[in-house]
């Protein structure tokens, strides 16, 4: 099983999710590569699920200047494709995730467990979490 992860990060919160996601699937026996927004392209759908974290920001958004035009030219390509949602948030309740997997159910992806969230730095028990999100992701 490949799963791709790619994420983005302001304060190093969803990039230690990125990592404790990664730790799950590798674990669970996946092949996984790890891949900064600004250094993904349409290639990182080469995979067999696609994990993609960015934190909540605004008045809870994707971040704008380089998650959301990642996402959008990856758009027309998610029918079919098994995908996860993680990210850390600071104020809210999580609606930029619910507004996330609605958009990513209505581009036809496959969401493979419901969106994680950590409020701000990952604890144990959000490590966890994003742990069970990559063992998921192994399975494909």
């Amino acid at each position: 099983m490949k799963v791709n992860i790619v994420y983005w990060s302001a304060t190093g919160n969803t990039e230690t999710m990125a990592y404790a996601v990664e730790q799950g699937a590798k674990e669970a026996g996946a092949q996984t590569k790890v891949i900064p927004v600004s250094a993904a392209d349409g290639s990182v759908l080469d995979c067999d699920v696609l994990l993609l974290g960015c934190p909540a920001m605004g008045a809870e958004e994707l971040e704008e200047g380089e998650f959301e035009p990642f996402f959008a030219s990856i758009e027309g390509s998610l029918s079919g494709k098994k995908l996860g949602l993680f990210g850390s948030y600071d104020w809210g309740d999580g609606e930029w995730m619910r507004l996330w997997q609605d958009r990513a159910a209505a581009d036809g992806a496959i969401l493979i467990a419901d969106g994680v969230i950590v409020n701000l730095t990952p604890d144990d028990e959000g490590m966890a979490t994003c742990r069970q999100l990559g063992e998921i992701a192994a399975k494909g």
